[in-house]
């Protein structure tokens, strides 16, 4: 939709994402995904918490995806998927997918990402420290973020993968969340989506309490990598592994 000197402001993209969304509710238009570079915009999902907003008094949006408060802007390729979810509709398999699309796109980039137990999203994980055994206190019981896609649909074992890591219970460095993901579905077709840090400004997440997460970071490709790595050179990577993993949920069979 616009990235670069093309940058799609916050409304405009959601107006969008509004326009699409009835036209797919309606089967007047097929699968379609937004990809785009925002000025620099901070927005709130539902669950935020009010002391995680920025201190500064810096406008926020309040949005209808579910999640937290984020930055969006500059050097950040955001998606957002109008999908019809396929029957029995599974939130959490799709969420699992789009974090899936992003992980792939890190392997082809050269940087290796993974899921963490209990949170959402991609991530970089922290070293390991010598010694250190994980405090059971610590440990995040993965609850309602459990991979249980497919009972009935059947499971793509490259989605169930060796991708969780347990979650960070003192055995590690700090995580450092490359991609979030936040998502609303109303009458059966997705809306929001994710973020995927190419090459921002990092200190607009020293404003806020980047996904209400106080114990972990915020990474890049251009950080983790050592290289540059803008918004375009990520984009044709992460739209075909989309399309693939999209086609994939698409081929499943539905159950009886």
């Amino acid at each position: 939709m616009g990235i670069g000197e093309g940058s799609v402001p916050y409304q405009e993209a959601w107006d969008e994402q509004r326009r699409l969304h009835a036209l797919r509710v309606a089967d007047e238009i097929p699968d379609t995904v937004l990809l785009l570079e925002h000025p620099p915009v901070f927005t709130a999902g539902r669950r935020t918490n009010p002391e995680d907003y920025p201190l500064d008094g810096t406008p926020v949006v309040q949005v209808d995806r579910g999640g937290e408060i984020t930055w969006h802007g500059p050097g950040q390729l955001v998606g957002y998927p109008i999908v019809k979810l396929p029957e029995p509709m599974d939130v959490v398999a799709y969420v699992r997918r789009l974090e899936e699309a992003l992980i792939r796109s890190c392997t082809e980039i050269g940087l290796g990402t993974t899921r963490v137990e209990g949170r959402s999203g991609v991530w970089v994980l922290g070293e390991e420290i010598p010694g250190a055994v994980a405090d059971p206190a610590q440990q995040v019981d993965i609850g309602g973020l459990t991979l249980r896609m497919g009972l009935k649909m059947g499971l793509d074992p490259r989605l169930a993968g060796p991708e969780y890591a347990p979650s960070n219970a003192g055995q590690r460095g700090d995580d450092r969340k490359l991609a979030a993901i936040g998502v609303r579905v109303s009458r059966g077709v997705t809306m929001h989506g994710f973020s995927f840090n190419c090459n921002p400004d990092m200190t607009w997440f020293d404003r806020i309490v980047p996904c209400g997460i106080r114990d972990a970071g915020v990474a890049s490709l251009t950080g983790e990598l050592g290289r540059t790595f803008p918004v375009g050179e990520a984009l044709p990577v992460v739209e075909r592994h989309l399309a693939d993993v999209l086609a994939e949920m698409r081929a499943l069979p539905e159950a009886a």
